[in-house]
């Protein structure tokens, strides 16, 4: 059976934001609700100060905090390994959010985080969501997925673009822009990696080269000490690191 994850390389990130720029695009994100953040951060005091960053999608963890708290079972993981939201059994309870370690959902009705708030500006027909100029019309909308324009109070979160990987050819081991038979299946936000510091493709397949990087790179996960087992690996070579190990690699 597939398990999808990701791998990202801290050495070829460049701290661009273009992830973040896709995924908004791709899934109707509004201002702030940044489903692919790029966390900056200082290390270390003036005159040594060195400017770091932390790519952070959802973890689409192994085991899941957010689905083992969720009332409702609103948040579940699929068979290929994706954790989702169903819009519609999600009350809005957010115990999702504060069982998550890694900060990655969002609440509908959270206040704007900027002016005027682009939900009124680009309202719905119907008055109850809102209709961004940049919504794809294709028809891949499906609430029981979390996939589209959310509705009220609810909980919202990384797909994985999981209308694109759900539809990758049976047995592909690595989902690949550069790949014609897998580009449209690609996540958006590897897709638009100008340094190819993301790759994506069946954490289950040994000759897929997310196993390979893993292996041979010795990848590792965020805050692992949780027990979600997150199925994104960074990759941190000899310079780069993720914040949570620093203080590991500098004893």
């Amino acid at each position: 059976m597939t398990k999808w994850g990701m791998v990202i390389d801290l050495e070829k990130c460049t701290g661009c934001q273009a992830c973040s720029t896709a995924c908004a695009m791709e899934n109707n994100r509004m201002p702030g609700e940044s489903w692919q953040d790029v966390l900056y951060y200082q290390e270390g005091t003036y005159p040594n100060a060195k400017l770091s960053w932390l790519p952070r999608p959802c973890m689409h963890c192994e085991n899941p905090s957010c689905v083992h708290v969720c009332p409702t079972k609103a948040t579940y993981k699929t068979e290929d390994g994706v954790v989702l939201v169903d819009w519609n059994k999600c009350i809005g309870c957010k115990y999702c959010q504060i069982a998550c370690p890694y900060g990655v959902r969002f609440y509908t009705d959270t206040k704007a985080t900027v002016e005027p708030d682009v939900r009124a500006v680009f309202a719905s027909a119907d008055g109850k969501t809102w209709a961004p100029p940049y919504q794809a019309g294709d028809g891949r909308d499906d609430a029981t997925k979390g996939i589209g324009i959310a509705p009220p109070g609810v909980v919202s979160k990384c797909t994985f673009c999981y209308h694109k990987i759900s539809t990758a050819p049976a047995g592909v081991a690595d989902l690949d822009e550069d790949n014609p038979a897998t580009k449209e299946h690609t996540p958006a936000c590897v897709r638009t990696c100008a340094p190819k510091a993301r790759y994506f493709g069946d954490l289950n397949n040994p000759e897929s080269k997310v196993n390979e990087l893993i292996a041979e790179k010795k990848g590792v996960r965020l805050l692992d000490h949780t027990g979600n087992k997150p199925q994104v690996y960074y990759l941190t070579g000899k310079s780069a690191v993720i914040p949570s190990g620093r203080a590991l690699k500098d004893t």
